[in-house]
C-alpha cells in the first residue's frame, strides 16, 4: 500500500481535479439517456484518473530523459523565479529512473485494461477514443512529437481533458454522443488549457531558458501572454452562450457565468504578476481552497500557487456549476 501511495502522490495526485471533474462532468451528462450505465460510467471515470496519473509519469520521464531535473535548481541559483520540486523522487534517490518507467506502464496496464472493460460492452468506437488519448498523452513530452517542446502543449492538454476526455467518458456511460457534450467539453477544455498555461506563464523566465518551448515561450512578450490568457477565458464562457443561443444547452447554463468574478480574478493577478512580480497577495474566500497556506509561505512558493490554484479552482466551480445543473435538470 505504501508504494501505491507513493507513486499517486509522485504523479501529481494534487492535480486530479482538472480531469477528476471533468469525467465527473460527462457521466452526470450522460445519466438520463436510455442505455445509461452506471457501473461502465464509474469504470470509465476511474480509467481517466489512472490515465491522468501515467501521463504525468511519463511527463515526468521524458522532461528527466530530456534535461534531468537538477537545472531548475541551477535556474534557480541564477536569480530565476524557479520552482524545484519537479522529480524530487528521482533526485533524492527514493526511485530510480527505471523504476519510474515501470510505474509508468502498470499505470497505462490498468487504464487499458479498464478501457478493455468498456470495449467489449460499447464496441470499436471506445478504442478510437482510448488510443487517440493514449498516443496524445504520451507525446505531450515523449519522443518523437514531443509537443509541449514545441509550445503546443497547452492546446493538447485542452483537447485531451475537454473534448476527448468527456465525449469518451459519455459515450462510455451511455453508448451514444449529443452535440451539447461539445458545446460544454470544450470549454472546460479551455479552462483546464487555462490552468497549464498560466502555469506556463509564471515559469516563463526557466523555460526558456531551460529550452522548453511552450506556448508562452512561442509568444515571447508578456503583452502577447496576457492577450492570449484573455482569449482563452472569454472564448471559456462564450462557447456556454453560444450553446445558449443556439438551443443546445438551456437557460440554465448561463448560471456558469457567476464564474466570471474568478476568471477576472485570475487575469487581474497574472497582469501584477507581469508588471509587479515581487507584490504579494492573500488568498480570498471567492478564490476557492488554497490548501495549507502558512505552509505554501514558509516553501515561498506562495507567489505560483495563488494564481495555480485560483486557475484550478476556477475549472472546479464552473463543473460543479454544471453538475447542479444537470441535477435540476435530470
Amino acid at each position: 500500500m505504501n508504494i501505491v501511495r507513493f507513486w499517486i502522490q509522485n504523479a501529481r495526485s494534487r492535480a486530479l481535479p482538472q480531469s477528476f471533474l471533468p469525467a465527473i462532468l460527462a457521466f452526470c451528462l450522460a445519466f438520463p439517456e436510455k442505455n445509461f450505465s452506471i457501473y461502465l460510467g464509474i469504470i470509465a471515470v476511474i480509467g481517466v484518473v489512472v490515465g491522468h496519473l501515467c501521463m504525468n509519469l511519463f511527463d515526468d520521464y521524458f522532461d528527466y530523459r530530456v534535461k534531468g531535473a537538477e537545472f531548475r535548481e541551477v535556474l534557480a541559483k541564477k536569480g530565476l523565479r524557479s520552482r524545484i520540486a519537479k522529480c524530487a523522487y528521482i533526485t533524492s534517490g527514493e526511485a530510480s529512473l527505471k523504476q519510474l518507467l515501470i510505474a509508468c506502464f502498470v499505470f497505462g496496464a490498468i487504464a487499458l485494461g479498464l478501457g478493455g472493460i468498456i470495449f467489449f460492452f460499447r464496441g470499436n468506437t471506445i478504442l478510437w477514443f482510448a488510443l487517440i488519448t493514449a498516443v496524445l498523452g504520451v507525446s505531450y513530452s515523449g519522443w518523437p512529437l514531443r509537443f509541449s517542446y514545441h509550445g503546443l502543449g497547452e492546446i493538447l492538454i485542452g483537447i485531451i481533458f475537454g473534448p476527448l476526455l468527456m465525449a469518451g467518458v459519455y459515450y462510455s456511460a451511455c453508448g451514444q454522443l449529443d452535440w451539447s457534450v461539445i458545446f460544454i467539453s470544450v470549454p472546460v477544455g479551455l479552462l483546464v488549457a487555462n490552468i497549464v498555461y498560466t502555469h506556463a506563464i509564471m515559469d516563463y523566465e526557466p523555460d526558456k531558458e531551460a529550452g522548453k518551448m511552450t506556448f508562452a515561450v512561442l509568444l515571447r512578450t508578456k503583452k502577447r501572454m496576457l492577450a492570449v490568457l484573455f482569449l482563452l477565458l472569454l472564448a471559456a464562457f462564450g462557447c456556454i452562450v453560444v450553446g445558449v443561443i443556439l438551443g443546445y444547452l438551456s437557460l440554465f447554463y448561463l448560471l456558469t457565468l457567476l464564474a466570471v468574478p474568478m476568471a477576472a480574478g485570475l487575469f487581474y493577478l497574472m497582469i501584477e504578476f507581469v508588471r509587479h512580480p515581487g507584490k504579494k497577495f492573500s488568498p480570498q474566500i471567492w478564490m476557492g481552497p488554497m490548501g495549507d497556506w502558512k505552509r505554501t509561505q514558509l516553501l515561498k512558493l506562495d507567489w505560483f500557487r495563488i494564481r495555480w490554484l485560483l486557475a484550478r479552482n476556477l475549472l472546479s466551480f464552473f463543473c460543479l456549476i454544471i453538475i447542479v445543473i444537470c441535477l435540476i435538470e435530470g
